[in-house]
C-alpha cells in the first residue's frame, strides 16, 4: 500500500511522463532532421525533456530546472528563428508553455518556500512575454492591411461596357472588371446590410458538391444555373422564382465537382454591346402586353456537365426550338468516344458578335488520349456550328471528316473567356495538355498553346495572337482567370489592354490588339532536371508589372500545432526535391510545388475599379507535395481510370482493381497512357492531424496600383473560425489567411464584397485601407462570387452559397440577397 507523501507525489509522475512521452519522438526525429541538415533544436530539446520528466518522475528538483532552462532558450531559438510573428510562434511556443504552466503547477510538491517563489515568478515572466510576443506578431500581421499612399487617381469611365441596374455576364460584363457603379450601399452604411429574401434551388449533390454559381441580372430578371444544371428565373427584388427548366443530367456525367458557374444572356435584336449609359433590355418588357415578344428574342444559354449547349427563352424558361435540336446543342460531336465525366461544361459560354465562343473541361489526370480541347463557336440565334479551332489540326474550319475525330489530348479551355466586341476578339485562358505533369509526347502546337492566353477571332476561329505564360507546363499551372479588359495608361496614352492572373502568381499587362506585353516580361533561370530533364525549359516568363508569389520557402516556413508535427513537416521538407519555383517532377522522391495548382489566382479572377485604378486580387499562398508515380506501382494501388471498364475488356486493367481514387484533385491520378501516374497532396496537409505544414497565411487579398504595379495594401484573407486540427473547428475569429476559391466585386461606393475563404463568410472590405467593415456568417461555403445590382431604386447584394467538396465547406443551395433597409434616401443618385 503507498504511504501519503507516495500518493501527493502522483502529480510529478504524471507530469514527468508526459515530458519523457514528448521528448522521445523529439529526440529520434530530431536525430533524422540532424541526418538531413536540418535544425538543430529538436535532438537536445527531447533529450531535455526526457532528462527532466525522468527526474521530474522520482522528486528531483533538477528536473523543473532542466525544463525552465529549455524553456528559456526555447524562446530565444524561437525569437531568432522567426522573430515576433506570430503564427510562426505557435508551434514553437505554445505547448512549451503549457508544459511549464503544468510544471509551475506541480511545484509546491518539489521545492522549498523561497526558490518555489522565485521559479513561479519566472516562469510567469516567461509565459507573458510569450503571450505578448504572440499578440504583437498578430497584430503586426494585421499592419500588412495598412494601405500605401496610392496616387493612382481616376482613369475614367469603362471604353466598353458598363454595368449598373444590371448584372449581364458572368464577370459583370465581357470585360470581366466585377466592377459596379452603384453608391448607395458606402463606407458609411454597410454596417446596417440586411438579409432581405433567401431562395432554396433543392438542387444539392450528396458528393462532389459545388455549385460555384454567379447569377446574371438583366431588367428584373436574376438567371443562374444549378450545380447540375437547372435553369432558375427569380424576381430580382423578391427572390421569388419565375420560371425553372431542368436538362435532365445524369450524375454519371458529374466530373470532379458538379458546378456550373454561370450562364450567358443573348438578345437577338442586339448588333452591338451595351455602351456606356445604354440599358439593357429588359426580358419584362419583351413579355408586356403590348408588345408581345416572339420566343426567345431573348433568351439564356448554359453549357452543361454532359456536353451541351441549352438556350431557353429568357420570359418563360421553355427551349428555344429554332436553336439546335429544340434547343439543344451537343459540343461533343466530332470528338469520338466520350466516357461520361470526361466531358463537361462548368463556365459559362462567352457572346462575341453573335458568336458563342466555348471550351469544356476535360477531366484532369485519367487519359493522355483524353477528348480534343478543341474551342468552338457557334450562332447564337441557331446554334450552327460557325467554325472549331482544333490546334492540332489548324486548316480544318468545322467538323472533322467521317471516321475521324478532332485531336485527342489537346489542351483545353475549362474556365471562362472575355471579350472584345469592337475587336472580334475572344480571350481564351487555356488549360494544359491532357496528362498534365508529363510532357515528353506533346505536339509542337500543345507546347505552343499549352497555359496560355490565345486571342480568337470571332469570325473565322483562328488565332490573332497568343502569349504563353509558362513553357512546357508540367505543374498544372493552366491558367483559370479570365482576363479583365482595362484601358492602360503609358506615356504614349491610354491603350486597349487586359490583366491577365496566372495561378503561379504573376499578373501580367498586355496589348489586347496583339499580345504584347505592355509591362516587361523577363526569362528568368529556373530549376533544371527531373524525369524529363530534355523538356525542361532553363528559363521561364516573369512578369515586372507584380507577382502574387511570396518568396520560397524555406525549413523555418514549416508548421502545426506543436513541436513534434512542426518537426515531421520540417523532416518532410528536408526530404523532398525543392529548388525555388518550377522545380520539375520527380519519382524518387516527393517534389514541393510552391505556388500549388490552387494559385495565385484561380477561377475567381480578379475585380478593377477603373475609377480608383487598383486590381482587387484574392489569393492562394500553399504548397503541393507530389511525386510521379511509375506505372507498374500505380497499377498495383488499383490507380485506374474513368471508365476503366473498357480497360478491363482489352485485357488491360485487372478486374480485381477498383477505379478512380476519391479524394483531392490529384491524389492518385492515373495519367493512363504515360510512364508516371501523379500523387499530389494538395496543401501538403499533414496525414494525422490534417494541418497544412506550411505556416500561415494559406491565402491573401491585395490592393495592386495599376499605373505602378505597387502594393497599395495586403492582408490574409479568411478567419479561423472553420479551421483546426483532426477537422474541428476552432471557432476563433482571427484573420489566419485560408485557402479561397470564388471572386470579389467592387462598387463606386468604396466597398468590395467577396466570399471565398473557407470560413463561412461574405465581408466587405474598405477599397482603401484593406479593413473589414461587416461581415455575415453563411449557411453554406460561399465559394462563388457575389454580384451588385439595383432594382426599384435599391441596391442589392446577392451570393449563390453552395459549398464545396474540396474546400471542405458545407454543402448548401441558398441563394442570398442583401440590401440596406428601405428608406427615402436610400437611393441611388
Amino acid at each position: 500500500m503507498l504511504d501519503k507523501p507516495a500518493l501527493a507525489r502522483w502529480p510529478l509522475v504524471v507530469l514527468g511522463a508526459a515530458f519523457v512521452l514528448v521528448g522521445l519522438p523529439l529526440v529520434i526525429g530530431g536525430a533524422w532532421l540532424l541526418t538531413l541538415g536540418g535544425s538543430f533544436y529538436y535532438l537536445p530539446a527531447g533529450l531535455a525533456l526526457v532528462v527532466s520528466g525522468a527526474l521530474l518522475a522520482v522528486g528531483r528538483p533538477l528536473g523543473a530546472w532542466i525544463y525552465t532552462g529549455l524553456y528559456v532558450l526555447t524562446l530565444l531559438w524561437a525569437l531568432w528563428e522567426v522573430g515576433l510573428n506570430g503564427w510562426a510562434l505557435v508551434p514553437r511556443v505554445v505547448a512549451p508553455t503549457i508544459l511549464m504552466a503544468a510544471l509551475i503547477a506541480v511545484l509546491p510538491l518539489l521545492l522549498p518556500q523561497g526558490r518555489r517563489a522565485a521559479l513561479i515568478g519566472g516562469g510567469a515572466l516567461a509565459a507573458l512575454l510569450v503571450l505578448g510576443g504572440i499578440v504583437i506578431g498578430f497584430a503586426n500581421r494585421a499592419a500588412d492591411g495598412l494601405p500605401l499612399p496610392a496616387g493612382s487617381g481616376d482613369m475614367g469611365e469603362p471604353g466598353l461596357y458598363q454595368t449598373g441596374a444590371d448584372w449581364p455576364a458572368f464577370g459583370g460584363t465581357h470585360a470581366a472588371r466585377r466592377y459596379s457603379p452603384l453608391t448607395q450601399i458606402n463606407r458609411d452604411n454597410v454596417k446596417d446590410l440586411e438579409r432581405v429574401w433567401l431562395f432554396h434551388t433543392e438542387d444539392l449533390p450528396e458528393e462532389k458538391w459545388g455549385a460555384e454559381t454567379t447569377p446574371l441580372k438583366v431588367g428584373d430578371t436574376l438567371y443562374l444555373c444549378t450545380a447540375r444544371n437547372q435553369l432558375i428565373a427569380l424576381d430580382a427584388a423578391t427572390g421569388q422564382q419565375r420560371w425553372r427548366y431542368d436538362p435532365q443530367i445524369s450524375d454519371d456525367w458529374i466530373p470532379y465537382t458538379a458546378a456550373c458557374r454561370g450562364v450567358v444572356y443573348y438578345d437577338t435584336r442586339r448588333t452591338a454591346p451595351p455602351q456606356t449609359g445604354d440599358a439593357v433590355p429588359a426580358p419584362a418588357e419583351a413579355a408586356s402586353p403590348q408588345a408581345p415578344a416572339e420566343l426567345c428574342t431573348t433568351r439564356i444559354i448554359e453549357g452543361t456537365l454532359d456536353g451541351r449547349l441549352i438556350a431557353v427563352d429568357a420570359r418563360t424558361g421553355r427551349p428555344c426550338p429554332g436553336f439546335g435540336q429544340n434547343g439543344e446543342v451537343d459540343i461533343k460531336r466530332g470528338m469520338g468516344e466520350v466516357i461520361p465525366g470526361m466531358v463537361s461544361i462548368t463556365s459559362a459560354p462567352t457572346i462575341v458578335q453573335g458568336v458563342i465562343v466555348t471550351g469544356h473541361q476535360v477531366l484532369d489526370g485519367q487519359y493522355r488520349d483524353a477528348p480534343s480541347g478543341v474551342i468552338q463557336g457557334f450562332d447564337a440565334v441557331t446554334g450552327e456550328l460557325r467554325w472549331a479551332w482544333d490546334m492540332g489540326q489548324p486548316e480544318r474550319d468545322g467538323l472533322p471528316p467521317e471516321g475521324e475525330t478532332y485531336t485527342r489530348g489537346t489542351p483545353n479551355m475549362w474556365t471562362t473567356a472575355s471579350g472584345d466586341e469592337q475587336l472580334g476578339l475572344v480571350y481564351l485562358p487555356m488549360a494544359n495538355s491532357a496528362a498534365d505533369y508529363y510532357s515528353s509526347d506533346r505536339s509542337e502546337a500543345e507546347n505552343r498553346y499549352s497555359t496560355s492566353l490565345v486571342a480568337l477571332d470571332v469570325r473565322t476561329g483562328k488565332p490573332a495572337w497568343s502569349f504563353q505564360t509558362v513553357r512546357v507546363d508540367v505543374w498544372d499551372y493552366d491558367l483559370g482567370s479570365q482576363a479583365t479588359l482595362i484601358d492602360y495608361p503609358t506615356e504614349a496614352g491610354v491603350v486597349p489592354a487586359l490583366v491577365l492572373p496566372s495561378k503561379q502568381g504573376d499578373i501580367y499587362i498586355l496589348d489586347r490588339r496583339t499580345g504584347e506585353p505592355l509591362v516587361e516580361v523577363e526569362e528568368r533561370a529556373v530549376p533544371l532536371g527531373g524525369v524529363e530533364p530534355q523538356d525542361r525549359s532553363p528559363t521561364q516568363p516573369f512578369s515586372t508589372f507584380h507577382t502574387l508569389a511570396k518568396d520560397r520557402l524555406t525549413e523555418k516556413d514549416m508548421w502545426g500545432m506543436s513541436p513534434i508535427d512542426q518537426m515531421i513537416c520540417r523532416i518532410g521538407f528536408r526530404q523532398a526535391e525543392y529548388d525555388g519555383i518550377y522545380t520539375p517532377p520527380s519519382a524518387e522522391r516527393r517534389w514541393i510545388q510552391y505556388p500549388g495548382y490552387n494559385g495565385g489566382s484561380d477561377w475567381g479572377g480578379v475585380a478593377v475599379d477603373p475609377r480608383r485604378g487598383v486590381i482587387i486580387a484574392n489569393y492562394n499562398d500553399m504548397p503541393n507535395y507530389n511525386r510521379l508515380v511509375p506505372r507498374e506501382e500505380a497499377n498495383e494501388r488499383g490507380w485506374y481510370p474513368r471508365g476503366h471498364e473498357k480497360l478491363e475488356e482489352q485485357g488491360e486493367t485487372p478486374s480485381s482493381r477498383g477505379g478512380v481514387p476519391e479524394g483531392a484533385e490529384g491524389a492518385g491520378d492515373p495519367q493512363w497512357g504515360v510512364p508516371y501516374a501523379i500523387d499530389v497532396n494538395p496543401g501538403w496537409r499533414m496525414g494525422f492531424t490534417g494541418m497544412l505544414c506550411k505556416q500561415p497565411p494559406y491565402g491573401g487579398i491585395r490592393a495592386i496600383d495599376i499605373r505602378t504595379g505597387r502594393t497599395l495594401w495586403d492582408r490574409p484573407f479568411g478567419q479561423a473560425r472553420k479551421n483546426g486540427p483532426f477537422g474541428i473547428p476552432s471557432m476563433l475569429p482571427i484573420d489566419i489567411g485560408t485557402p479561397n476559391n470564388g471572386g470579389a466585386v467592387v462598387t463606386a461606393g468604396g466597398l468590395i464584397f467577396i466570399a471565398a475563404a473557407t470560413d463561412d463568410l461574405i465581408r466587405a472590405i474598405d477599397i482603401e485601407t484593406g479593413e473589414t467593415v461587416w461581415t455575415d456568417v453563411l449557411p453554406a461555403g460561399g465559394q462563388a462570387a457575389p454580384i451588385v445590382y439595383e432594382e426599384n431604386g435599391r441596391q442589392f447584394l446577392v451570393l449563390m452559397t453552395g459549398g464545396h467538396h474540396f474546400m471542405e465547406t458545407p454543402r448548401g443551395d441558398q441563394v442570398i440577397a442583401w440590401a440596406l433597409p428601405e428608406r427615402r434616401d436610400n437611393r441611388n443618385r
